[in-house]
């Protein structure tokens, strides 16, 4: 094996690890995590590497989730000993004299993992394909704008951070403000941030009113998150 063949080999080594990556990393962020944070965590399980933090926990704290990761675990271990493999047995297979153009072979799967890199790295393209994304995931999941949606932010202790989309205001708390609907008392679920449309957050206050279109920032246990804002788990795209 010359050079050219050795650097086309790591190319496209490099290339599918990149598709792969992001393919798993789309999915996670399907259950409703950031995209950092599921790239990070999907890169070290493909690899296999058990560099883990206490983001980890978010990738236990639904049964979709630990499944998908499950997969993801093992996906990585027959990757990295049966795909890696077969690579390298088929550029060996492959005489010099075939190779009619050595540098083509770099370019193309250079090209690939430019190309990648331009979709993950500009935030106008990265945009407009989280856009198309979530609008696939809503259709796949056949949630349209009347679900609420939730994001798993961060844990803390036994507690989470959640970002909750109200594009409806559950009938309990219709036209109630923050005070008179109880919620740290009764659920246990502290309000932190509003967001509403063209504005920025703002902390929540006694005297704070829920609108549709309204992005709240919230702290406390998640399934009683989902459950009380009758929210479910959204593609992240922010």
């Amino acid at each position: 094996m010359n050079i050219y063949v050795a650097l086309s080999l790591f190319s496209v080594i490099i290339v599918v690890y990149l598709i792969i990556t992001e393919m798993f990393t789309i999915m996670f962020r399907f259950t409703g995590l950031p995209a950092e944070r599921a790239r990070f965590q999907v890169i070290s399980l493909l690899t296999g590497c058990g560099y883990t933090t206490k983001e980890s926990e978010m990738f236990l704290s639904s049964r979709a989730r630990r499944r998908l990761a499950r997969i993801t675990m093992l996906f990585g271990y027959v990757f990295n000993i049966t795909i890696v493999s077969a690579f390298i047995n088929v550029f060996l297979s492959i005489k010099l004299t075939d190779l009619t153009d050595n540098w083509l072979s770099i370019l193309i799967p250079l090209g690939a993992a430019i190309v990648i890199f331009i979709f993950m790295r500009v935030p106008a393209i990265r945009a407009w394909g989280d856009s198309l994304l979530r609008k696939i995931a809503d259709r796949i999941l056949k949630r349209g704008e009347t679900f609420n949606t939730v994001v798993l932010m961060d844990y803390i202790g036994t507690e989470s951070i959640a970002s909750v989309k109200l594009n409806h205001i559950p009938e309990q708390y219709l036209g109630q403000s923050l005070a008179q609907m109880k919620l740290k008392a009764e659920t246990g679920i502290l309000v932190m941030l509003v967001e509403s449309k063209g504005k920025k957050p703002e902390a929540a206050g006694a005297d704070t009113v829920f609108q549709v279109g309204d992005k709240l920032t919230v702290f406390g246990n998640y399934k009683t998150i989902c459950r009380t804002f009758d929210a479910q788990e959204s593609f992240e795209d922010q």
